[in-house]
């Protein structure tokens, strides 16, 4: 099977692009990003500084599977527009497209806030994706809910260098919810869910 990677550079992404391109089941991977990755015979690597310019290829790829990594804080953005724009319309853009030329499930990372009832922008933006992801037609669409996610991230985060230690400590008193998630674990259950592509949400 053939799979749109979106959000290969980042923390759960580059975990996932890497089980994926090791599995056999997967003869392709398309990762389109902002800068190139390193090289691999089953990988496809479109790169633009601005993802929007790759819209018009991706009306080309045909592709079995779409996982959705991509996102970003609004400080990394530099503003709400430009953080649904990361986080909501390209993420739909590129999934419309793969739907079209015959992408039959889809796997995606939201947020446990994610929610069109809570007036907090960014579960607000995740709720809307959910939401519009599901209206697309996939006929498998998995959407995972991590808390905290493990595991190293190239950039220096001060709220998770906080957090985690104390969540660690104190992980078997906290409800699931509020437990750090092993990035690799969300990695996987993203590539088995669009491999297993099981009907339903």
């Amino acid at each position: 099977m053939k799979i749109l990677m979106l959000g290969a550079t980042g923390h759960a992404g580059a975990v996932a692009l890497r089980l994926a391109l090791e599995d056999a089941r997967i003869e392709q991977v398309i990762a389109p990003t902002r800068r190139p990755l390193p090289g691999h015979a089953r990988l496809v690597n479109p790169v633009a500084a601005d993802l929007d310019a790759l819209l018009p290829q991706a009306a080309g790829w045909t592709v079995d599977a779409v996982i959705c990594a991509l996102g970003t804080t609004i400080g990394k953005a530099g503003s709400k527009e430009a953080f649904r724009h990361v986080g909501y319309e390209l993420p739909l853009a590129f999934a419309k497209l793969a739907h079209r030329n015959g992408a039959e499930s889809c796997a995606l990372i939201s947020s446990p806030g994610a929610s069109l009832s809570i007036p907090l922008f960014y579960c607000r933006v995740k709720g809307e994706l959910e939401r519009d992801m599901g209206n697309i037609g996939f006929r498998s669409l998995t959407i995972v809910r991590p808390g905290m996610i493990g595991g190293h991230r190239a950039e220096f985060r001060l709220a998770e260098r906080v957090v985690f230690p104390l969540a660690t400590l104190l992980r078997p008193l906290l409800p699931r919810g509020l437990r750090i998630n092993p990035v690799a674990n969300i990695a996987k259950r993203l590539v088995e869910s669009v491999v297993a592509s099981r009907p339903g949400r």
